[in-house]
């Protein structure tokens, strides 16, 4: 299991690092992303947080836990430069907040967040076929949200995804210590986005290879 996608006491989660890792640690997972909100007011607050965090932890833990950032709600004019930011204040996995139909979030912010270059483009909503090509050609993966009404249009990314020959990832966008997914929660998000289990084992294997690539 790989999730790049949770939250922590950092923004608006529940848990400190060290009890977030331990909980999906016991849940057998292999990697975990702690990519808490951020704009341009605390970028330079969260992001050297989470680096010491993992540095501290991953020494004693079987989960490898990744320190990231997930840029929310800014104006789709910043992302490019948030993003570069965060790449030098170290996170190794940067998500752009998409456009999810459950937020006021900033038309073009999905369009900026590709362009940006984000390793995942969380819960894009009604992402466009043209969007999910760019996805493609630039090797960022589209979410498939576990996250209740980020989750309403799981189908319509899959299936953009899948014409257009994007990656995708599987995420629970976990604010909680009930938020996690197991195994088969996961795949039951997956399946319920019209994947089939071969589809969801190359979304898998796609999540591997970025936290491979990433992680060095």
């Amino acid at each position: 299991m790989i999730d790049l996608h949770t939250h922590s006491l950092f923004s608006d989660g529940e848990l400190v690092p060290a009890e977030h890792l331990r909980r999906v640690e016991i849940l057998g997972y292999s990697a975990i992303a702690i990519t808490d909100h951020a704009d341009s007011s605390n970028l330079d607050f969260i992001i050297p947080r989470i680096v010491q965090a993992a540095a501290d932890l991953n020494k004693y833990s079987k989960t490898q836990l990744l320190p990231g950032i997930e840029l929310t709600h800014v104006p789709p004019e910043q992302f490019a430069e948030l993003t570069r930011r965060a790449r030098k204040l170290g996170a190794l996995i940067v998500v752009g907040h998409g456009e999810t139909p459950v937020e006021p979030v900033r038309p073009g912010t999905n369009r900026a967040s590709l362009e940006a270059g984000v390793d995942v483009l969380a819960h894009p909503g009604f992402i466009t076929l043209e969007e999910a090509k760019l996805a493609a050609d630039k090797g960022i993966l589209l979410e498939l949200s576990g996250r209740r009404g980020h989750s309403l249009t799981n189908g319509h990314v899959a299936k953009m995804a899948l014409a257009a020959g994007a990656g995708m990832a599987v995420n629970a966008d976990a604010h909680g210590p009930g938020d996690f997914l197991t195994a088969k929660m996961a795949e039951t998000v997956a399946l319920g986005a019209g994947l089939s289990l071969e589809e969801y084992g190359r979304i898998r294997t796609g999540m591997a290879a970025l936290v491979a690539r990433v992680a060095g």
